[in-house]
């Protein structure tokens, strides 16, 4: 197959769904070239846009039968609109390569869409992110600090670096579909989580380079930089707070606990005697650690069976963890630190690595 024959199959294969509110003239001159560059599918989701627009969602029906356009009577948010998107074409479209997801303000160009396309036509599974570079001069502050203190925080809490986490050209196979429909998110957040839902799966996300247009400091959108960037942050320490809730928790049980038995069993013989010490210390931290392992499991990472192995791992993890902490805080001795102050430097660290492993070897759902 040459090609150009191979470039038209990507074309054909895939579908291009993009959700809009409210839009103006550019979405059916935008669609037209799609249509044109030779788009097998064109299936566009109106979330809810008042009765004056409907008649932009007309014509952009008429350009090509290729194109389906999908209604809701209200405003229900991105990420319903993007599910709704997939359940049709899950439904409907039975033969295609995968989905390209694209925005309604012209940030999206129709090369980038291609590229995407051709992507998707090489059959390996991941999510393939439109990624804009954020160094230029026509970025807008807001948006460049904004991706850039995500970027961070995603790269510290899941261990993936990606340049561009708010991009909305996206790309992925059709496989993939009840995955995308299966995560949770109404709005602007579906697709951080999206993002955190690939990252806790294994499902590559591979960076594609696009361009970086903002037009008029992209002023068309509906995204609201304050309250949406909220929510987007949200999403991204849900699972750490929750976390670091637990660990409080079961901080507290350690420590009432101890007490209770040297007030009520032991008759304050603690401080007399070491094998009281050790004997309280004990019975305190295995029933800690013994609710923190099921809080964590239950409520934290919402592991799925495998109970047993988990409890194998997390005794594994443990046991790493005090040896790591030792080790750690003998070396910043070596070099002159107070070791109260690289315990605290070392135990900081090694708290984000405990909750790296537990969410990505301890808490691991058993495959079926």
């Amino acid at each position: 197959m040459s090609e150009q024959a191979q470039r038209q199959k990507a074309l054909t294969d895939a579908v291009i769904l993009i959700p809009s509110l409210e839009p103006d003239e550019r979405l059916p001159a935008y669609i037209q070239k799609l249509v044109e560059s030779g788009f097998g599918h064109v299936v566009v989701v109106d979330d809810g846009s008042s009765q004056e627009y409907q008649a932009i969602f007309k014509r952009i029906e008429e350009i090509d039968p290729r194109v389906k356009v999908l209604h809701h009577d209200v405003n229900h948010g991105k990420g319903v609109a993007l599910k709704t998107g997939y359940r049709w074409i899950q439904e409907n479209l039975a033969g295609i390569s995968g989905v390209i997801t694209a925005d309604a303000d012209g940030q999206h160009t129709v090369p980038d869409c291609v590229h995407l396309a051709e992507e998707l036509e090489k059959g390996t599974r991941a999510l393939y992110l439109g990624s804009r570079d954020f160094s230029l001069e026509n970025v807008p502050p807001k948006s460049r600090a904004g991706n850039r203190a995500t970027s961070v925080l995603f790269f510290l809490l899941y261990g993936k670096w990606l340049q561009d986490t708010q991009t909305g050209l996206r790309a992925f196979r059709r496989e993939d579909l009840q995955f995308m429909i299966d995560v949770e998110g109404e709005r602007f957040e579906y697709e951080m989580n999206v993002l955190i839902a690939c990252a806790r799966n294994d499902l590559p996300m591979i960076p594609i380079t696009i361009e970086t247009i903002y037009e008029n400091e992209n002023k068309g959108t509906h995204y609201h930089p304050f309250k949406d960037s909220m929510r987007i942050f949200k999403v991204i320490i849900r699972g750490f707070v929750k976390f670091m809730g637990v660990s409080l928790l079961c901080f507290l049980v350690d420590q009432g606990i101890f007490n209770l038995l040297n007030i009520a069993v032991f008759d304050n013989k603690i401080a007399k005697a070491a094998k009281y010490i050790f004997l309280a210390t004990v019975i305190a931290r295995v029933i800690s650690a013994a609710l923190n392992f099921t809080l964590n499991k239950k409520v934290v990472f919402r592991q799925q069976g495998g109970t047993g192995k988990a409890a194998l791992r997390y005794v594994a993890l443990a046991v790493a963890i005090m040896g790591l902490s030792a080790s750690g805080v003998w070396l910043l001795g070596q070099i002159g630190m107070n070791s109260t102050l690289a315990k605290l430097i070392v135990d900081f660290l090694l708290y984000f690595l405990s909750y790296r492993v537990q969410q990505k070897w301890v808490f691991i759902t058993p495959s079926a």
